[in-house]
């Protein structure tokens, strides 16, 4: 009955359990972050890359012959399949690498993991910077995408198993700090580069640098107890523990995590467990965060910011300089988010932020709709007045929906569950990141401004779903989180009445 035991145990939170926030810790989440970097590096690069002429000239003539005619429809200068491809081949590439690394995780463990997904970015980054074709690009942004897929499934979780209960939230948006400052290095990169006839090479190929980075940091940095004790490595989990915690006293947080893996290594199917009915509230929750994500707009407006820009008549540089402006507001309000979500939690800020970016899309759409028609381009007044709204829209993201759906789905899964989970969660957004990046042009051609109130209509669902059922986990240990989070919500708790006696059954065979 060792599962009961552990699960009945838990109930003090965090602060029953000695631990301090380390050098160590530190280190190793800056270091995993890089993860993030190189993530945020892609998605800033793709959209100024897409509205350098050198790059159209070579890959998408027909775009640039349509950009510069003065008769094409503002909305629909860009519409086109394969550009949006280019963009959008990454995350399909992801959602396929993301299976594998859960595999990879759950057997080999976080660390490699990491190195695989430097590995595949740098390739990725290589064959871009090279390309002499169109399929040449595509791969390569396969194999960015791959890298991605490795990197998005191990940092979170890497950052979440390491750090202090009363500190994972702040360090885990680490993750979407770095991400944040990729976008804006990106940015600036693109703004310098645009008019050089090579531009877009420098551009692809400078995604090698935070691969390197991480390839070479996941070297040093420590892996994480719970996946040490989870492959039979159980003296050097405890070791490990000590070294991060910064105190000997771990026994009772090794004894929950021995547990814990007792209780997983019993799990033979964990997908065919995670749709079970006591994960399922987990899952539904950690997969709807993920699509919401998605459907605030962000990806829209971090792909096609340059393009969006141009598309109202700021020309070429002006809009890339728009562009770095746009992203630079975002690291440093992430830094709101690492500061106050284990303060208030995670709840208060979701809402704040789904509130703050639906007033800002019904702002922008507004605008447009009124001043941005076929062929014309829009007052420079207006112009400026969209660029802040789309900042003030960035800084709601990036406080809120931007890193708490990479928190929360990491720390909501028990163990058993928790790397298949991640597959599903990082799968999701993916593949909603494809579609939005696949169909935004197509919908601004046809939907114009109206595309932005459909982004705000989301937003009020995503309101509405946080506040009633999204249950707040600040604080609370990942090993307690079913009995001091799910079995006490007022809607979720139904899928465990037979929770404790499931699990006690599960232990008794052993």
């Amino acid at each position: 009955m060792a599962g009961v035991a552990a699960v009945e145990s838990g109930g003090g939170g965090h602060q029953d359990l000695p631990a301090k926030l380390t050098k160590q810790v530190i280190l190793c989440t800056i270091i995993a972050a890089f993860g993030g970097l190189m993530f945020g590096y892609d998605i800033g690069i793709s959209g100024g890359v897409t509205s350098m002429d050198s790059f159209l000239k070579k890959f998408f003539p027909s775009v640039y012959v349509k950009k510069h005619l003065a008769k094409t429809d503002n909305y629909c200068k860009y519409n086109n399949q394969w550009l949006q491809l280019f963009t959008s081949s990454l995350y399909i590439a992801a959602v396929i690498a993301s299976g594998v690394a859960s595999i990879v995780n759950k057997k080999f463990g976080r660390k490699p993991t990491m190195q695989i997904a430097s590995v595949l970015f740098l390739i990725g980054a290589i064959l871009n910077a090279s390309a002499q074709n169109l399929e040449m690009l595509i791969i390569g942004r396969m194999f960015l995408g791959a890298g991605v897929g490795f990197g998005n499934q191990a940092v979170p979780l890497f950052i979440s198993e390491i750090a202090p209960a009363k500190n994972r939230g702040g360090l885990n948006i680490c993750f979407q700090f770095l991400c944040t400052i990729g976008i804006l290095i990106a940015n600036i990169i693109n703004y310098f580069t645009a008019k050089h006839p090579y531009g877009w090479r420098i551009s692809l190929g400078g995604a090698a640098g935070p691969a390197l980075i991480l390839f070479f940091g996941s070297m040093v940095i420590v892996e994480t107890p719970t996946s040490l004790i989870e492959r039979g490595k159980l003296e050097e989990g405890l070791s490990t523990l000590k070294k991060i915690r910064g105190v000997d006293d771990v026994d009772k947080e090794y004894e929950e995590i021995c547990n814990a893996v007792d209780f997983a290594k019993q799990i033979k199917d964990p997908f065919k467990n995670l749709i079970s009915r006591y994960n399922r509230p987990q899952l539904i929750c950690g997969s709807v965060l993920q699509f919401f994500q998605q459907v605030t707009g962000i990806t829209a407006v971090m792909f096609y910011a340059p393009v969006l820009f141009m598309t109202m008549g700021v020309k070429d540089n002006a809009s890339l300089l728009s562009a770095v402006m746009a992203n630079t507001v975002k690291p440093i309000c992430t830094f709101v988010a690492v500061f106050f979500v284990d303060r208030y939690g995670r709840k208060a800020l979701l809402v704040e932020g789904a509130v703050h970016m639906l007033i800002f899309q019904c702002a922008i759409g507004g605008i447009l709709a009124a001043f941005l028609h076929s062929t014309n381009a829009v007052p420079k007044v207006y112009c400026i007045a969209v660029i802040l709204f789309i900042c003030c829209f960035l800084m709601g993201f990036a406080w809120s929906w931007g890193p708490l759906c990479w928190l929360i789905p990491s720390e909501i899964f028990p163990l058993e569950t928790r790397t298949s989970a991640l597959f599903v969660t990082v799968s999701i957004n993916m593949l909603s990141t494809f579609l939005i990046a696949q169909t935004f042009l197509t919908m601004l051609c046809h939907l114009r401004s109206g595309i932005f109130f459909f982004f705000a209509a989301w937003l009020a669902i995503m309101c509405l779903f946080t506040i009633f059922f999204l249950p707040e986990t600040k604080g609370i240990r990942i090993d307690e989180m079913i009995d001091m989070v799910w079995m006490k919500h007022w809607f979720w708790k139904r899928y465990y009445t037979d929770y404790h006696v499931s699990k006690g059954q599960k232990n008794s065979i052993q």
